[in-house]
């Protein structure tokens, strides 16, 4: 109670955090032109103003515990801050507040709004003001943890884009998106070039761009607009994010940006660079992985990627994956003037049944030949295809006018048999049938069950008769233009279009003496029976890639009955 009579003086302590939790907080100055305005006003006495950029959200800021020690000593007895949160963010720190006030060495906590001191309400009032900041800063920090989440998933890489890219500031907040440095894009992308000529260094590339360009980085706030270096070359050559990846906290994430090289690229300045530290996460696209089955032994086909190169020099060729230099000459592969880079690809059996499985590998150029040659089975003109169309389109008008009598015939039996229903429940509950003279309940039991299995059955046709209709016309026009298409598709598609294309033709695929085997699915089996049987009794009028043409009508007519041949199936 000593301490309680003496004259308090303050210690005013401003803190503010540059992380998310203190976005919206006043700054440093901000807090201290406050506080010392009610400090004059209030007449209060200061002893010293401390100020620290540091997080609350947890314990460990060096000026908050200098600041306690010295109230500890009794330099000090009492707090000005601009808020409570501005003590603490975590419960270490504010039961330290908490405690200095039970014990007298902190006399009063006061904030421009309002003044604590030693009496369980306003310790009460003081606990409630930290546990809120504690609690707004945990969800603060779950909230920006989704919200990254959300980006990463979007595939947009958080913090500042490198080189050559901008973080787009005219959007809105959490749907900023990368795009291109209209200034650098071009700039980095000859950097790229003249490394992947392999007759540059990095260093000869840092004095071509900065003294014949003129290169200078982004200018930032507090740093930028310089001439570029040879540690941010190196930087943007082992950046993933060149070619369409990123790194984020140790996992490489798909980005949604545009790339400025592709990953054969990047891969080839890796070698050239002869890079020996810390090697780049590396992630191998095998397309038909766990699509085909090897015909000896049933296991699944897996792939193997093999990188070589030949030697400038020597013109000796060997596998790079371990090696930085030549084996033969020893001339290192960063000095090599414009090596010859190969990469092979190959699937085969992995063997996990037995070991003795005598299947060899085949190329993936060879593999893709002979897929493209089973699409060829399949593979119709445009004019066939249009003319099967509208053919189908005809058929489905004729059956849907059929479907609509059968409809009307079976909603007739449906409404019959509701009466039906109705009708056994009058005889069952009226008067004379007390005793069951006229239906016993067995009997009602057996005619109940019989209707109600019609009347599902009706109800089974009215509702699947039209849908089974529109989706077999819809199926139908996929089946044709995946015949015209598929071939075009599958040469100038992208690898996840290839691969739906490679396991849309057919199933139980197999690979047996480095031959591709595969089982049409049925739709597409019916398309190759009906050119099969076209091209022994029509092989005059069946033509394939045709450039121009219009549709022969007369030529079109003769197709009538294989048409009809494919409706069926």
């Amino acid at each position: 109670m000593e301490k309680a009579t003496q004259p308090i003086t303050y210690f005013l302590y401003c803190r503010k955090s540059s992380e998310a939790e203190d976005r919206q907080i006043l700054s440093i100055e901000s807090q201290k032109r406050e506080l010392l305005n009610c400090a004059e006003k209030e007449n209060l006495k200061i002893i010293d103003i401390i100020e620290e950029e540091k997080s609350a959200h947890h314990p460990g800021r060096e000026k908050f515990d200098d600041m306690m020690a010295r109230i500890k000593k009794g330099e000090a007895n009492g707090l000005l801050v601009w808020h409570a949160n501005r003590l603490s963010r975590n419960p270490v720190d504010s039961g330290q507040v908490i405690y200095s006030i039970d014990i007298g060495n902190i006399v009063e906590v006061r904030t421009p709004s309002r003044s604590f001191i030693n009496n369980p309400d306003d310790k009460f009032m003081l606990s409630l003001e930290f546990g809120m900041s504690k609690k707004d800063s945990d969800d603060k920090s779950i909230n920006v943890k989704n919200g990254l989440k959300t980006k990463l998933n979007m595939g947009w890489r958080p913090g500042v884009s490198p080189l050559g890219y901008l973080n787009n500031k005219l959007k809105e907040k959490g749907e900023k998106d990368i795009i291109k440095d209209s200034d650098r894009f071009d700039l980095v992308r000859k950097m790229w070039n003249l490394m992947l000529t392999g007759k540059y260094t990095a260093p000869g590339i840092v004095k071509i761009a900065n003294n014949e360009w003129g290169f200078r980085t982004r200018q930032m706030k507090k740093q930028g607009g310089k001439p570029l270096c040879k540690t941010i070359l190196y930087s943007i050559f082992t950046n993933p994010f060149y070619y369409g990846w990123f790194n984020y906290q140790g996992q490489l994430w798909k980005g949604a940006h545009e790339p400025m090289i592709t990953e054969e690229e990047f891969d080839r300045v890796q070698t050239l660079l002869g890079r020996k530290g810390r090697p780049r996460p590396k992630k191998y696209n095998f397309l038909y992985t766990g699509l085909m089955r090897c015909g000896e032994c049933g296991c699944s086909i897996t792939a193997d990627q093999k990188d070589q190169i030949i030697c400038s020099k020597c013109k000796h060729k060997f596998s790079y994956k371990n090696r930085h230099e030549c084996p033969k000459c020893g001339i290192s592969i960063q000095e090599m003037e414009n090596p010859k880079i190969l990469r092979y690809l190959y699937y085969h059996c992995t063997k996990k049944r037995t070991a003795k499985c005598s299947q060899g590998s085949i190329e993936v150029a060879k593999l893709e030949q002979q897929f493209d040659k089973s699409l060829s089975r399949i593979e119709i003109d445009e004019e066939y295809k249009d003319v099967a169309i509208e053919h189908l389109n005809k058929t489905h008008n004729q059956e849907a006018e059929y479907r609509g009598n059968i409809l009307k015939s079976k909603q007739k039996d449906y409404e019959d048999c509701i009466k039906r229903i109705d009708n056994l429940i009058r005889i069952k509950i009226s008067l004379e049938n007390k005793d069951g003279a006229l239906l016993s309940d067995e009997e009602f039991k057996d005619q109940k069950n019989k209707i109600l299995k019609e009347k599902a059955l009706l109800e089974e046709i009215l509702n699947d008769t039209g849908q089974r209709a529109e989706k077999w016309l819809e199926l139908s026009e996929r089946a044709f233009n995946f015949a015209r298409y598929a071939r075009y598709w599958f040469k100038n598609g992208s690898p996840e279009e290839k691969r739906q294309i490679f396991t849309a033709l057919g199933s139980n695929i197999i690979v047996k003496d480095k031959k591709l085997v595969i089982t049409l699915r049925k739709p597409f089996k019916i398309i190759e029976d009906g050119l099969k049987k076209a091209m022994v009794t029509k092989p005059q009028l069946i033509r394939f890639e045709p450039k121009n043409f219009r549709v022969n009508k007369a030529k079109v007519a003769t197709f009538e009955g294989d048409f009809a041949l494919w409706l069926r199936g």
